[in-house]
């Protein structure tokens, strides 16, 4: 998770941008997945600037993140420096962990997945949503095309066309989300598309009883 910190330097834009390159459709598609979590504590891994806490309800919500300039724009009260692979809890602490649009930033989605299993409590659920390209070859290349010129101009209007273009290089790194998170600790119980040309995924798992 140590590529979080390549958007340090524009934490009080980001934001904004995500917003303006999901159509405005960023925050409804954390809340498809937030409205599946279980109510209690919850952690925010990847939580950035907290912009997902207005959706998070009444829960007791940790946000983690391992850039500090993200973290000092999050209203949550509690906030951790630190990464997904390497989780400062102790085992079976949170009822939900919730993550979006920090996976294709992981150093390894393997030991994150191990250590969200072994910081949720029996029965505990993990929400997942992230960007990635398209299900099917044609509309795959067509995204890739589009991407490769959208996202660096959409960076230059912040002063931040190298890190989008890294986001550009960044939607090629895994497989669908169902290979990618068929072998972890936790049960696989849905994952589904969202977005145009479902360009966006989602994925819901639980840890055993």
């Amino acid at each position: 998770m140590s590529n979080g910190g390549v958007f340090s330097d524009i934490a009080d834009r980001y934001d904004r941008l995500n917003w303006i390159l999901s159509l405005g459709q960023d925050q409804k598609w954390r809340t498809t997945v937030v409205s599946r979590l279980p109510e209690g504590r919850l952690l925010d891994l990847g939580a950035g600037t907290g912009a997902a806490n207005e959706i998070f309800g009444d829960r007791d919500v940790v946000a983690l993140d391992p850039a500090p300039e993200m973290l000092s724009l999050n209203n949550a009260p509690s906030r951790v420096v630190a990464v997904g692979e390497t989780l400062p809890f102790e085992s079976g602490t949170f009822d939900a962990v919730f993550s979006a649009y920090v996976f294709r930033n992981l150093d390894s989605v393997t030991q994150t997945m191990g250590e969200v299993a072994r910081v949720l409590k029996p029965g505990g659920m993990a929400g997942i949503v992230d960007l990635a390209r398209p299900q099917g070859r044609v509309t795959s290349k067509f995204h890739r095309l589009g991407t490769a010129v959208v996202l660096p101009l959409a960076g230059m209007a912040i002063g931040a066309r190298a890190e989008y273009a890294y986001l550009h290089h960044t939607l090629d790194k895994h497989p669908p989300p169902e290979e990618l998170l068929a072998d972890t600790p936790l049960d696989l119980v849905e994952t589904w598309r969202l977005g145009p040309m479902g360009f966006v995924w989602a994925a819901l798992l639980r840890k055993a009883e």
